[in-house]
């Protein structure tokens, strides 16, 4: 399974609770989209996960910066994600981002909202935030193999799901 979170806020540790730990703890890969704010929160997802691939947000200390991109290519099963904090020009940038790193799909955070755009070229992932939700639900994503690419979750951790949906090629 690959987890993906973003948005922890947090200057004491990883914040993970409920379904959201679990999934880290279970995953095979864990995405963060930036915004983990100091390098000891970092520090604790790795403790959590098997593998963690980060970008860095605009609220990240320097060590963090030193330590993560701001933007970055990871694959997962056989599938690209393109993978950044925040790009400015809405979807039409986010596609963009993606199509420049021939990625199946983009993974962005930044807006604390959890959502997926697949109406475009490409699937707009946002796993919203599992810690400061700032009006939203706490939310993270989960992505699994299926018949037919990956199967996609927006779970909170008290592991309700508030959306369904897949990546394909």
């Amino acid at each position: 399974m690959l987890t993906v979170v973003s948005d922890t806020h947090s200057v004491r540790g990883h914040e993970l609770t409920g379904r959201t730990l679990q999934a880290v703890r279970e995953a095979d890969l864990v995405i963060h989209a930036g915004d983990f704010m100091r390098a000891s929160v970092l520090d604790a997802f790795e403790d959590e996960a098997r593998t963690v691939r980060g970008v860095y947000g605009n609220n990240d200390d320097s060590e963090i910066r030193d330590r993560l991109p701001e933007a970055r290519t990871v694959d997962y099963k056989g599938f690209r994600f393109a993978v950044t904090h925040r790009v400015s020009g809405g979807p039409t940038e986010l596609t963009l981002f993606g199509r420049e790193r021939d990625a199946d799909a983009v993974i962005y955070g930044h807006s604390h909202n959890p959502e997926v755009d697949t109406s475009g070229e490409l699937p707009l992932i946002n796993p919203g935030s599992h810690a400061q939700p700032r009006g939203y639900r706490k939310a993270h994503a989960e992505l699994e193999p299926s018949d037919d690419g990956l199967a996609g979750r927006l779970v909170t951790p008290n592991n309700y799901v508030i959306e369904e949906f897949s990546v394909s090629r």
